[in-house]
């Protein structure tokens, strides 16, 4: 097996994590989560999205949590964009990284931003011209890769066409994420394979949600394949507003022990993870979604 020795993790949870919750989560802890995510050695944390308030009002103070985090060097920060005047907004608060998305699905594309794949590209195209034009670095999100709760199964050529697109209007990385938590190893291997015919391996991330408990098959999967940047959730927090019954992300506690058990470095320390996951949790007041999480706790607690 090719696997890699060191694995890159993005958490998403202070963003993608977050944004469904329906009471109002506060500037200052989406700040402290962020700041305990890189005290346990996380160097990738997405932070916020720059979109209007009336659809996702969660991250109405995206500006405010940008300007309250104490930034660590070698610590990327990045946010979401969905249009020019997102960008503009978000390029005050100085983010490295911005993240634009698409579907592989045109059913998934239409219901969530109105417009078809190819339209939705036109449209990032100069959100991600300006961006690098300011210096910053661009990921693309690409949803529904192997499943869409419209469609159904999604056809690799699908996702293809949408890295395809993707790395046309310039986009530097991808990631390839089963919104809906549907995949298996081997179709999450081919909307992989799909995504290399245009980007190396090394700009292709992972993004798996657990709603079957597919997530950890399908990471093993991904990097048997070499991939070694893949986007997990702290607490395993967040959802998809547009896919009904689809949960969390997997748990960043769920994959970094996976991944120091098979001996591959993160540079995490995983009991300072949970602490950061029960640190959102406890104000979420509900239990962490992570097996690992709760098994460590119930130790500690023993």
């Amino acid at each position: 097996m090719n696997l890699p020795a060191f694995v890159q993790l993005i958490d998403v949870g202070p963003r993608d994590g977050l944004q469904n919750e329906k009471q109002p989560v506060p500037a200052a802890v989406k700040v402290e989560l962020v700041h305990r995510l890189q005290a346990a050695g996380l160097t990738e944390i997405e932070v916020t999205s720059f979109v209007s308030p009336k659809w996702v009002p969660q991250m109405a103070d995206n500006a405010q949590v940008m300007s309250g985090i104490a930034r660590q060097p070698g610590v990327r920060y990045s946010v979401l964009t969905p249009n020019l005047q997102g960008f503009e907004a978000a390029l005050q608060s100085k983010p490295d990284e911005i993240v634009v998305f698409g579907a592989a699905s045109e059913a998934f594309s239409h219901k969530n931003i109105n417009c078809s794949i190819a339209e939705s590209m036109e449209r990032f195209a100069p959100v991600v011209q300006a961006a690098l034009a300011a210096g910053l670095a661009v990921r693309g999100a690409m949803s529904c890769t192997v499943g869409c709760p419209y469609e159904g199964e999604v056809a690799p050529e699908r996702v293809g066409y949408l890295a395809g697109l993707m790395k046309q209007i310039g986009v530097q990385r991808v990631d390839v994420a089963d919104t809906i938590g549907v995949g298996t190893p081997l179709k999450v291997q081919r909307a992989i394979e799909a995504t290399l015919a245009h980007f190396d391996v090394d700009h292709v991330c992972g993004h798996f949600h657990d709603t079957y408990g597919q997530a950890l098959g399908n990471t093993l999967a991904a990097l048997q394949m070499g991939v070694w940047n893949f986007q997990s959730s702290v607490a395993g927090l967040g959802g998809c507003p547009y896919a009904k019954g689809a949960t969390g992300n997997v748990a960043t506690e769920e994959v970094v022990y996976l991944l120091h058990g098979m001996g591959i470095d993160t540079g995490i320390d995983l009991d300072r993870l949970v602490d950061a996951g029960a640190f959102i949790s406890d104000f979420l007041q509900r239990k962490s979604n992570s097996r690992v999480a709760t098994a460590i706790l119930n130790k500690r607690a023993g």
